[in-house]
């Protein structure tokens, strides 16, 4: 049955990847190997020093441009669709995924790859459910949309839970990226907190400098550049194996057993609990983060924004499978060549560390600097648009909103920029506590970008779909949704871990979404009706503008 499973599988990545070959059923024998690195040459460091500075150079050339507030945080909102569309996908791509999805499939299995069934239903819900609403009302900050009808109050608890979550999201992703790059250099982790800085202070710079603008131009030029590196190495393994036989036809050693469905609540991965807990990941970010309404709100219309949508989901499918197939090839190259892989790395236990060894290490000199480039592409492409969206937030949500001395357009510029410095340290020194975080690269994603996505969403969905919907009632919701996502990603730590070996939690990560949002709109509903039922009069505050 898994061999089965495999195969159809394979069918259905080698369709949507539409790559033009076919397997063969008699690989050609294998090539010598590529002869050993020994990790990053002069030549790779200057492509990577060559792409910082370049980086830097674009937010100074688009800094010069800056007149106001608005074109500094949505680019006047009149943005070309496709480069938003592209900026959004890098945003939440990240070197997050481009280390987990390769590890994901090496180490675990392909049953990861199976959610991009998801995404046409994400696309429906996102695009004309959500877009238009949304595209009513030109905002700078989203949670300006919930005061209208929840009040100050919860419009301060959505930009708080955002900053939040914000600010662990990118600690995590600067500390992945600074753990791998140890892997890359042949350096002890020691060395963690000064790659941390330099990653930090070359994203915040041009960040800071060229708003909005350099943030969507530069995370276009990061995409191609990790997609690159991805079909580099693609490439590397196939011309060192001679083809093609690196892609699997049967189910592997050292996968998961990844089932359609499982009663239970252990397994780590299912088919189907992966494509609702995608589903819900993907609709909730885009109709409650910043850093997505923000780009949605840079383009022209509401079809602008739905055309942006669009391409952010077409590039992430086609990423995402290529990611996937760096895994498969990482797997056969190593298969093949055993003797190549260091003592202290195993294919299971330790598979997201293949992927940077195999760039330090075994692809040619300035083909390693090109995807170590990628690598910090896609670290800085969510670094640069979270920290414009948190300083979007805290401009507009709490300085203005609370009625702080007005500035001119100068000096509301000049603040914003340094707001951007003063967030990117709170990330550094974040980062520094994301190894208390427990699981492989996918598993602590999911237990941090998932423990206050789904409430966030809520509170948009109670203001713009729950007529009834009290400020009492949607506190108690996101009080109690976000102790449900807690209390399910860290259930290993706070209940002991299970399985055979002792390394489940007793309640898989993709419960983690499902619940919460169930939990906190049955709470936020119930306390709501019941307010409404002790309150009739109840008459909303008006607050001062």
């Amino acid at each position: 049955m898994r061999k089965q499973m495999c195969i159809a599988f394979a069918g259905l990545l080698l369709l949507n990847a539409d790559s033009g070959f076919c397997l063969a059923a008699d690989a050609p024998q294998p090539l010598q190997p590529l002869n050993p690195g020994s990790g990053l040459t002069v030549v790779d460091w200057m492509i990577i020093v060559l792409y910082g500075a370049s980086t830097l150079a674009l937010g100074w050339y688009f800094g010069r441009r800056q007149r106001n507030i608005n074109e500094y945080f949505v680019g006047s909102g009149h943005m070309n669709p496709v480069l938003v569309g592209v900026s959004l996908f890098a945003t939440l791509l990240s070197t997050i995924s481009y280390l987990s999805m390769p590890g994901e499939a090496l180490g675990k299995g392909p049953g990861y790859q199976i959610t991009n069934l998801a995404l046409p239903f994400v696309f429906l819900v996102v695009g004309f459910g959500l877009i238009p609403v949304y595209m009513r009302q030109r905002v700078t900050s989203a949670y300006e949309l919930l005061e209208d009808r929840l009040g100050l109050s919860v419009r301060l608890l959505g930009a708080s839970l955002f900053i939040a979550l914000r600010l662990a999201w990118m600690s995590l992703l600067v500390f992945l990226t600074a753990k791998a790059m140890t892997i890359m250099l042949g350096v002890t982790e020691d060395a963690i907190p000064w790659i941390v800085l330099v990653t930090g202070l070359v994203a915040v710079t041009y960040t800071s400098l060229g708003g909005l603008r350099a943030v969507v131009i530069t995370d276009c030029l990061q995409t191609v550049l990790l997609f690159s590196g991805a079909l580099l190495v693609v490439g590397t393994v196939t011309f060192d194996l001679g083809g093609f036989g690196w892609f699997p036809t049967t189910w592997q050693d050292n996968w998961d057993i990844q089932p359609l469905y499982s009663t239970d609540p252990s397994t780590r991965l299912t088919l189907i609990g992966s494509m609702v807990s995608v589903f819900i990941w993907y609709v909730c970010t885009s109709g409650g983060d910043q850093t997505s309404v923000q780009r949605f709100m840079a383009t022209k219309d509401a079809s602008a924004a739905r055309w942006a949508y669009a391409t952010q989901l077409t590039v992430g499918v086609v990423v995402g499978l290529t990611l996937a197939c760096v895994g498969f090839a990482l797997l056969g190259y190593f298969e093949a060549h055993p003797e190549l892989l260091p003592a202290h790395i195993n294919l299971k236990n330790n598979a997201d560390d293949v992927f940077p060894f195999f760039i330090a290490y075994r692809l040619p000199m300035g083909i390693s600097g090109l995807v170590v480039s990628a690598m910090f592409a896609a670290a800085m492409s969510s670094l640069d648009s979270g920290v414009n969206s948190i300083t979007a937030v805290v401009m507009t949500d709490f300085r203005n909103r609370l009625g702080r001395t007005p500035l001119n357009d100068r000096q509301q510029v000049l603040l914003a920029k340094c707001l951007c410095f003063g967030i990117g340290a709170l990330v550094v020194i974040g980062s520094s506590q994301m190894y208390r975080v427990p699981g492989n690269i996918t598993e602590m994603t999911q237990k941090t970008s998932n423990l206050l996505t789904t409430p966030i969403f809520c509170l948009f969905f109670f203001a713009l779909f729950v007529p009834f919907a009290r400020p009492i009632g949607v506190f108690a919701g996101t009080i109690c949704g976000v102790g449900t996502a807690a209390v399910i990603a860290f259930s290993g730590p706070l209940f002991g871990f299970v399985g055979p070996d002792k390394n489940l939690d007793p309640i898989s990560f993709q419960y983690i979404g499902p619940c919460s949002i169930l939990v906190d709109l049955a709470v936020g509903c119930l306390v709501s009706l019941g307010d409404r039922k002790l309150r009739p009069q109840h008459k909303k505050l008006i607050l001062p503008q």
